[in-house]
């Protein structure tokens, strides 16, 4: 297979340079699978747009829906980066675990949320009727629904990149389950 590498600054367009200056300033680095969408000319910012959106959805939610569906996609990066912001966003070791599991036993209503991702990702949008009920009976509405397949969306976007090129990881490595 072709060999596929992030791009330092100096490879980039003057607009992706001028995103690479903002997560290096936000973030302290370029992340390496953000530094392999730069190979687009349009990709990094269109990414970083639809990203960076606003949500109904708390971070550590988000997040556990990161985890979910990177660990449903074996991607490796994005567990890798997700099991560091899930601890920035509150989550312990242990709960990151179990949330790549498949469940939340410590929140109920992330446990709905967990369960819910799990099986739309595995399912490719055909999620089980009674995790459906469960997600609105803890407490979600129709825009949560709306935001939790958008997460969704994004995340498969890098997942999909990374088990595609194989970019190195430039995260702690998460655990293997």
């Amino acid at each position: 297979m072709k060999a596929f590498a992030p791009l330092t600054r100096e490879q980039v367009s003057p607009a992706n340079q001028a995103i690479f200056d903002t997560l290096k300033k936000n973030l302290g680095m370029v992340p390496n699978l953000y530094a392999a969408m730069a190979h687009s000319e349009n990709g990094l910012g269109n990414y970083i747009t639809f990203q960076s959106g606003k949500s109904s959805l708390r971070g550590k939610e988000r997040e556990a829906i990161n985890l979910v569906v990177s660990q449903v996609n074996g991607c490796t990066y994005c567990l890798s980066a997700h099991t560091v912001l899930g601890k920035m966003h509150g989550l312990t070791d242990e709960q990151v675990i179990e949330i790549r599991k498949g469940s939340a036993p410590f929140d109920h209503k992330l446990d709905a949320l967990v369960k819910l991702v799990k099986s739309i990702t595995e399912k490719k949008g055909h999620a089980d009727p009674e995790l459906v009920d469960n997600f609105y009976a803890a407490g979600y509405n129709d825009g949560s629904l709306v935001d939790a397949i958008i997460i969704i969306g994004d995340k498969v976007i890098m997942n999909y990149l990374h088990n595609l090129t194989n970019i190195p990881v430039d995260f702690p490595l998460a655990p293997s389950l």
